[in-house]
């Protein structure tokens, strides 16, 4: 349902991108969104993920892990707003119990519980 409502061009792959240091839980969204068509790209760490968007790459929807060095996913959130990236629609996804109200108040558009 998320990928419907975050694919803007009718017909195409909706363009994700995965923010996670976790490799083992990189892997396992990657295989996820493959398996649903996705063009899916990965990086690890938000401000690799903030360069894509400075370089003027666009994605439909961005999955974001909360904690991650150098840049955490609220504030990836909080950037990615900033840049007037609006159409994208941004998850995060979080073990951590703070989780939830830490997103929202970035501006996230969804939050997922991870398993701890």
């Amino acid at each position: 349902v998320l990928l419907k409502l975050a694919s803007r061009n009718q017909g195409s792959a909706p363009r994700a991108l995965v923010v996670q240091d976790i490799k083992i839980e990189c892997v396992i969204l990657m295989h996820m969104l493959h398996k649903l068509n996705c063009e899916a790209t990965a990086v690890q760490n938000g401000k690799e993920a903030v360069d894509l968007f400075v370089e003027g790459k666009t994605f439909d929807i961005v999955f974001l892990d909360k904690d991650m060095p150098i840049m955490s996913g609220p504030e990836v959130v909080a950037k990615i707003h900033a840049m007037g990236a609006s159409e994208v629609k941004i998850v995060g996804v979080s073990a951590d119990f703070g989780g939830r109200e830490a997103f929202m108040q970035a501006g996230a558009d969804v939050f997922v519980p991870s398993e701890a």
